[in-house]
């Protein structure tokens, strides 16, 4: 199954926001890695001071994977050992403009998760690779709202 978005997408909790979803439309990855792109063109519940995608202030969701993708390389002939692996790096960025102060330009706010996959893991051990995205991704959704308010407050604990 491969990345498609629908739409609205439905936010994570926030604590001011209530039933957040995120209407979205296809657009164009950056140049660089392949890649799918969707932006933000209308809001769903209750996020009062929350914009939509515009030139100034990003509102995007982008999931990129290698240009080239890598495979194991074969085993040491002698000890049967792969000595070197590489990794399928692939991202998900979420970029949203920001004010950093009332009556300034926007700056723009990145998100990035980043999986480094093994090579050869696809094959040899999929179940895995599945179960650690799952966690990354749970963990996420069920600190959704804490994670907000740690990037205001600067709180982790």
């Amino acid at each position: 199954m491969s990345i498609a978005l629908t739409t609205p997408v439905t936010g994570g909790p926030q604590s001011g926001f209530t039933s957040p979803t995120y209407t979205i439309v296809s657009d164009t990855a950056p140049p660089g890695n392949p890649g799918k792109q969707y932006v933000v063109t209308a809001l769903g519940g209750t996020q009062t001071g929350v914009t939509t995608h515009s030139v100034a202030a990003p509102f995007t969701m982008t999931f990129t994977r290698p240009a080239a993708l890598k495979v194991l390389g074969t085993p040491n002939p002698v000890t049967g050992v792969v000595t070197v692996v590489p990794t399928n790096t692939y991202k998900g960025i979420c970029r949203k403009g920001v004010l950093p102060l009332a009556g300034q330009p926007y700056k723009v706010m990145n998100i990035t998760m980043t999986a480094d996959v093994p090579a050869g893991a696809d094959l040899a051990d999929p179940a895995n690779v599945k179960a650690c995205l799952s966690m990354f991704a749970g963990s996420v959704w069920q600190q959704s709202s804490g994670l907000g308010d740690t990037f205001i407050s600067g709180v982790l604990g």
